[in-house]
């Protein structure tokens, strides 16, 4: 999938279905005088519905489809019969969709489960046709219930990237490099800041045929959280990343003073995030001998497990996979 293609945020209209009217009818058969009322009742309008998909990375399949209209329900008829229901109308959306209120910024829910189904917009209920009313005082009442309107609104889908690693860092730490050599995602890559301008995955394969999810989310600058450059837009792609995995460059001036400014913004942004698993990887390291690396090991930040790794002379890579892996499954 091409950059361009990558849709994480997308407006559309959805309006349901009316319910059919009710049948005012009376009977009338040879013989039968007065048969007395046998209207039946409207079907009910058709659901807008979200549903999961899992074969769906991203919403630009809704990029060129924003208005979704359910069917009417249809109308009841004489010997009570019941009018048709209007046909649901299903809106695929990936894993890790949101769903708010296009005017009030409300989360109504989340799509976060295989196999989910939520009622976006239900339906207007069918009337009741003219029997449901008939008493000993009214045997023969003439008129109906006409079907409830159906509902209608704009509403704001944004998706947050489902995958099991996060690959965190500034622009141009080398996390589109790392995912080229560890998956076969094929990112773009080139020499400059904000070469990622959105969420690549891959899945990296491991031992015995496992796998796991691996993202390449955008560089994080310092102000993120407030919303400097791309910041809210990147970061909420972390939120659902179960392991975070820093990257910071080998030449850093400051490799401690970077883990501090990417964990500030994360923790800015949303606390929890400091919860999950962190490892931290410092890319390039095929430029450093074991002096050099012995002075970084005495800098690094404390509490969290370093490696040095380097994509392009391939170094560290096997011993990082292991280590994810167990960070994962712990």
């Amino acid at each position: 999938m091409t950059e361009g293609n990558f849709v994480d945020y997308i407006k559309i209209h959805a309006e349901s279905g009316k319910g059919g009217r009710g049948s005012m009818h009376l009977h009338r058969e040879k013989y039968i005088d007065k048969g007395g009322p046998d209207g039946g009742d409207g079907g009910r309008g058709g659901h807008v519905i979200i549903r999961a998909n899992t074969n769906m990375w991203t919403l630009y399949p809704l990029k060129f489809k924003k208005h979704f209209r359910a069917e009417h329900g249809g109308d009841g008829s004489k010997q009570r019969s019941t009018g048709s229901d209007g046909k649901d109308v299903y809106i695929d959306v990936p894993l890790g969709t949101i769903i708010r209120d296009g005017e009030t910024q409300e989360i109504l829910f989340e799509i976060t489960k295989e196999n989910t189904e939520q009622k976006l917009l239900p339906g207007g209920m069918g009337g009741r046709g003219n029997w449901h009313f008939k008493s000993s005082t009214n045997q023969t009442p003439r008129y109906a219930q006409p079907g409830v309107e159906g509902q209608e609104g704009w509403f704001q889908l944004e998706l947050k990237v489902l995958a099991d690693v996060g690959l965190v860092g500034f622009p141009n730490a080398g996390k589109s490099t790392l995912l080229s050599v560890l998956t076969s995602a094929k990112p773009k890559i080139a020499d400059y800041a904000f070469t990622t301008l959105k969420p690549n995955l891959g899945i990296v394969e491991y031992r015995d045929f496992q796998t796991f999810v691996m993202a390449d989310i955008p560089g994080i600058i310092e102000g993120a959280a407030e919303g400097k450059g791309l910041g809210h837009r990147f970061l909420r792609h972390i939120e659902r990343n179960s392991t975070l995995l820093f990257l910071i460059p080998a030449d850093s001036d400051d490799i401690k003073k970077e883990y501090n400014v990417l964990l500030n913004e994360l923790k800015q942004h949303n606390p929890e995030l400091l919860d999950k698993d962190r490892l931290l990887a410092i890319s390039k390291s095929d430029m450093l001998d074991d002096e050099l690396k012995a002075e970084i090991k005495q800098e690094l930040p404390e509490g969290i497990q370093t490696l040095f790794i380097s994509s392009v002379a391939q170094q560290g890579l096997t011993e990082l996979k292991d280590t994810l892996w167990e960070m994962l499954n712990d």
